[in-house]
């Protein structure tokens, strides 16, 4: 266990990322742990944090079974071995993709009243989770921000990941932090001591409280 929750996860990656340097950026937070971590970052950095939903995508016959994953622009990734393995095309998921940027949609309202993002022009973006596992979630959502604001420099910072999946996600961002990637690696939860499911009502109130 390297953390007790979300919160002193989020406080410990906070003192790795120097404050000078993220004094024009914005925390964009991945629902809904991602949140908890992102809103002690925002704090200490004294920035705003907001939010970005990306979703994992199913397979149609299995939908508990992760192929890919989409954010709101209707980016998507892949998992390319898998849907060969599942002899599916992306094609096969367009139901799928759909349902879920409509599910995006009607989260991003219900957390922050609008599905569209104040200006973040020239603003840095600094994407942050609770930890990463196969990634195709924050590496769609880091495709999507790139695309969505273009910003002038683009951040991950995650407590805990697995090492390959970190050093994949690396190529796609400026900057990355991550504080533990151990060997051992097999889901994020291992690593927590309490990995209670964040609430809607935990997250509205972050957002509230930080957007601004």
């Amino acid at each position: 266990m390297f953390f007790k929750d979300r919160v002193d996860a989020g406080q410990k990656l906070a003192k790795l990322i120097p404050e000078d340097r993220y004094q024009s950026a914005v925390v964009l937070a991945i629902p809904r742990g991602g949140v908890v971590v992102g809103a002690q970052i925002a704090k200490t950095l004294h920035i705003p944090l907001d939010l970005v939903i990306p979703r994992k995508i199913g397979a149609p016959q299995n939908p508990e079974l992760a192929v890919g994953a989409v954010a709101q622009d209707g980016t998507t990734i892949f998992n390319q071995s898998l849907l060969a393995y599942l002899r599916l095309t992306v094609k096969d998921l367009t139901a799928m993709v759909e349902e879920q940027i409509a599910e995006i949609h009607r989260r991003m309202i219900y957390y922050r009243g609008t599905s569209t993002y104040p200006s973040y022009a020239g603003k840095k973006i600094m994407v942050v989770d609770d930890g990463v596992a196969t990634g195709y979630t924050v590496r769609a959502a880091l495709r999507s921000v790139k695309k969505m604001f273009e910003p002038p420099e683009i951040t991950l910072a995650v407590p805990v990941g697995s090492p390959d999946t970190i050093n994949e996600l690396s190529f796609e961002v400026d900057y990355l932090f991550c504080l533990y990637k151990p060997p051992n690696f097999q889901a994020v939860g291992q690593f927590y001591g309490d990995f209670t499911q964040t609430t809607d009502e935990e997250v509205i109130l972050l957002w509230r409280e930080l957007s601004s």
